[in-house]
């Protein structure tokens, strides 16, 4: 059964805008001491984006920074990464990943092209 469910995700043009959100199918992400996202393009290695802790610490990847931001949202019980200014490098399958109980998500494609 999936734990984690990833949206948002589609094709968009370089300096454009995605949202992608991380909802967990059963239980609360406030029982998670890290959430985060990652992304792997093919034949590359997958490297962390962005994560949060219970405090709402953030800490996000050296291409990230400046462009993307994460948010943990304990009502809506659902994780945030909004990307902006979007570069074709930024072309990934994104990745939700909750510390409790090491779940990951299925992944989501990111794609930006001219």
């Amino acid at each position: 059964q999936v734990q984690l469910v990833e949206s948002g995700g589609g094709l968009v043009q370089p300096g454009g805008s995605l949202r992608l959100s991380c909802s967990p199918t059963s239980g609360l992400i406030n029982g998670s001491f890290i959430m985060s996202w990652h992304r792997q393009a093919p034949g590359k290695e997958r490297e962390m984006v962005a994560a949060i802790t219970m405090r709402h610490d953030a800490q996000y990847g050296p291409f990230a920074k400046g462009r993307f931001t994460i948010v943990r949202d304990d009502v809506k019980n659902a994780m945030y990464l909004q990307m902006d200014n979007l570069k074709p490098e930024d072309t990934a399958v994104y990745y939700c990943y909750a510390s409790e109980k090491h779940t990951w998500g299925q992944g989501i494609q990111v794609t930006v092209f001219a």
